[in-house]
């Protein structure tokens, strides 16, 4: 009762401007105003248009295309332990003044400089054997006074171009403050994104997905 009492003004003024209009054009307004509450009643008795049967958790993905955003702009700037926003960037700018420029860092055989990785819109790394091999390379680049590190923050291929660029860079600056805040000279380290373009899998499983959200190392030795 209450569905048809919302639509009666509806109805009404569908009947109104019906004198203006042709009977085809009129019987169609009509009969979407039929179905408008025709859907209002069902949705009385608990049935839902919008909603299906999941067959599997792997059908649970949400919506997907280029416009979807899983997380609101403001989430990524959450504060963190890690936080990048106090650390000042390099001095020195890559390829001028005895800096390597970009295309100059390699990628390394060693397993120390292996990616690490993150879990679905998450910036900071997780897992507890990529966070100590974090320490490590720590400790190994202050060893190492002469090497230039370049981090490369990538992402699924998963919502918007610009969303992933931003979220690739949150996860380069989140292993860069790390390394310095483990004494690593910040003069020495890079950090770029490259958001979804560079995928190290080409399929659209979650397994592709968990292995392209991660930040990749390069590096150089004078």
């Amino acid at each position: 009762m209450t569905v048809f009492v919302r639509c009666l003004p509806l109805i009404a003024c569908l009947f109104m401007t019906g004198c203006m209009r042709n009977s085809s054009e009129t019987w169609e307004d009509l009969k979407t105003a039929g179905r408008y509450m025709g859907r209002g009643v069902d949705a009385l008795w608990g049935k839902d248009y919008e909603s299906k049967m999941l067959a599997s958790n792997d059908e649970f993905v949400g919506p997907y295309d280029d416009d979807f955003i899983p997380l609101r702009d403001s989430d990524l700037k959450g504060a963190s332990v890690y936080s990048d926003a106090a650390l000042p960037q390099p001095r020195g700018v890559p390829g001028q003044k005895g800096v390597p420029s970009l295309t100059e860092f390699m990628i390394s055989s060693d397993s120390l400089f292996s990616s690490v990785h993150f879990e679905t819109d998450e910036h900071v790394v997780k897992d507890k054997q990529e966070v100590q091999r974090l320490m490590t390379l720590a400790e190994y680049l202050k060893k190492h006074p002469n090497m230039y590190l370049l981090i490369e923050g990538h992402t699924d291929e998963r919502a918007s171009a610009s969303y992933n660029m931003s979220l690739g860079m949150r996860r380069s600056n989140y292993v860069r403050t790390f390394l310095v805040k483990h004494g690593v000279d910040l003069n020495r380290i890079y950090t770029i994104s490259k958001g979804k373009e560079s995928p190290l899998a080409l399929g659209h499983s979650s397994s592709d997905w968990k292995m392209n959200r991660r930040s990749e190392f390069k590096i150089y030795q004078k």
